[in-house]
């Protein structure tokens, strides 16, 4: 038999509850007597969450950021949209003028409309094309280690937006423009 001097485990009683419970740090708030008291707590909570959310979305704060926006590299992204005037804003108008073009029943209203659409979306495609180039370069040269998969999509999502209402904030201003 072996003599052990040594003790096992944490070497010390455990704490009784109250002693444990006194020691917490923040107040502690009790648990809710019925359904409609947690019902009131969680709405609290989530609202408290969205109140975090929103204020890093005006300030463009990484830590109170969704998960999809967080990172340097969604930051650079959104950098270099937002530096730079792009035609994916108009999508959302035209396809406006079209449903009117198309509610007048004149069919060279319609016709115009049609060709305006058209030509609208020839010039996002192209835009988009150059904006995806442009995030690729720069996102091989900033992180050339990391993976672009999403990110570039992320970039041409955010250009189809009109940029005051764009979440987050943009952080830039635009080129050209002081």
């Amino acid at each position: 038999m072996t003599d052990q001097t040594e003790t096992t485990g944490k070497g010390r009683p455990t704490p009784k509850r109250k002693d444990a419970q006194g020691k917490r740090t923040g107040p502690v708030t009790p648990p809710p007597s019925n359904r409609r008291e947690a019902a009131k707590q969680l709405r609290e909570k989530q609202a408290q969450g969205r109140k975090q959310v929103r204020q890093g979305n005006l300030t463009g704060d990484d830590k109170a950021l969704l998960p999809r926006d967080r990172g340097p590299i969604r930051k650079l992204v959104r950098d270099i949209v937002d530096s730079r005037r792009s035609l994916g804003f108009l999508l959302l108008p035209v396809a406006g003028a079209v449903f009117i073009g198309n509610l007048s029943g004149n069919t060279s209203v319609q016709g115009a409309t049609l060709g305006l659409w058209v030509a609208t979306i020839l010039g996002v495609l192209i835009d988009m094309v150059l904006v995806s180039l442009l995030l690729r370069r720069s996102l091989a040269a900033a992180f050339p280690d990391e993976k672009r998969r999403g990110h570039i999509a992320y970039g041409l999502l955010r250009t189809t937006v009109f940029r005051r209402f764009r979440m987050p904030r943009p952080q830039v201003a635009r080129a050209g423009l002081r």
